[in-house]
């Protein structure tokens, strides 16, 4: 129930004898071992017994700065497993973001969801491993020792210059068009972008890559970026190996709050463009495709026992004939 109190008694001790109390020869500290059910008592000032136990031993507590190594192996160890599990920050080192994200932003991405088996949905802002030299030939950074420890372990945005970030647009299944300057469409449903940098339209009318159309394939993703004249994103590596797709493998996680600086501090929601009806096709057409699996053996069922029927009464007929 804690600590007994110094001086306490357990009501078990031995009475005080009437007339001993003025006895200056009276032992101060009990024979008795600790232990029994009875208290320790108090022993005279200057006496062991009246300090702590590091005391009591001869040892001398330690010193702040003797366990200020273990304090900062075991704040290292806990940033990384959050970096590898949890929560990572990366830095926005280009403008293909805008206005969503300004160059210098740090974003917190969301590394948990992903182990679960969660993969990433139309509108996320998501980052990514490099899926085929996209990044080839671009400036990359080139950090000291001390910066590159310190985003290895994540206490500093990712020193990675091998990731990307973009807005997901398509999942596997969907159908992605763009002709002329736009509006994009999924699915046959046309995008209102809020989020497309001011200035720009929607689609590029060029002939490397801003038109176009293609069917995502299952574990890829298509992405673009909010700044659509100025993004280097799956519309111009179509002739990559992936056909411009991005494999859900290689996805990091979710961006899901601009973090740095305070003055740019944000959430990242999935836009309500994403949420219009007839969006998700693949997913509206599956029910359908499950009723009319369900219902086809109840049809061929009903259509044998009609069957069976006329055959029946056929017979019938036919012998009632021949007895005549």
């Amino acid at each position: 129930m804690g600590d007994l109190a110094v001086g306490a008694r357990s009501g078990h001790g031995p009475e005080e004898q009437p007339g001993r109390s003025g006895d200056a020869a009276s032992p101060a500290v009990t024979d008795r071992v600790p232990g029994d059910g009875d208290a320790v008592e108090s022993a005279p000032p200057g006496e062991a017994g009246s300090g702590s136990d590091e005391v009591a031993s001869g040892k001398k507590p330690r010193s702040f700065w003797k366990e200020l190594p273990l304090l900062i192996i075991i704040a290292l160890v806990l940033a990384l497993v959050i970096k590898t599990f949890l929560v990572q920050a990366f830095s926005i080192p280009s403008a293909s973001m805008e206005n969503t994200l300004q160059i210098g932003d740090r974003v917190l991405v969301d590394k948990l969801t992903p182990w679960f088996g969660s993969e990433p949905e139309r509108g996320e802002v998501i980052v990514f491993h490099d899926p085929a030299k996209w990044l080839e030939g671009e400036p990359t950074a080139d950090p000291n020792a001390v910066q590159q420890v310190l985003s290895w372990v994540g206490l500093m945005p990712s020193a990675n210059e091998k990731d990307l970030i973009k807005r997901v647009i398509g999942v596997g299944g969907d159908t992605i068009e763009c002709k002329s300057t736009g509006p994009l469409k999924v699915n046959g449903n046309a995008l209102n972008e809020p989020y497309v940098y001011a200035g720009n339209t929607p689609c590029s009318a060029d002939n490397a890559g801003g038109t176009f159309k293609v069917k995502v394939p299952d574990g890829k993703v298509w992405v673009m970026g909010d700044h659509r004249q100025d993004s280097a994103d799956s519309r111009y590596h179509q002739n990559d190996k992936n056909g411009g797709f991005v494999p859900v493998d290689n996805v990091v996680g979710r961006a899901i709050v601009v973090a740095w600086p305070p003055t740019h501090w944000s959430t990242l929601p999935v836009p309500d463009t994403f949420d219009q009806p007839g969006i998700n096709a693949a997913a509206g057409a599956a029910p359908g495709a499950l009723g009319l699996a369900g219902a086809l053996p109840l049809v061929l069922w009903r259509r044998r026992k009609i069957n069976q029927r006329l055959t029946e009464g056929n017979t019938r007929v036919s012998a009632t004939g021949t007895a005549g």
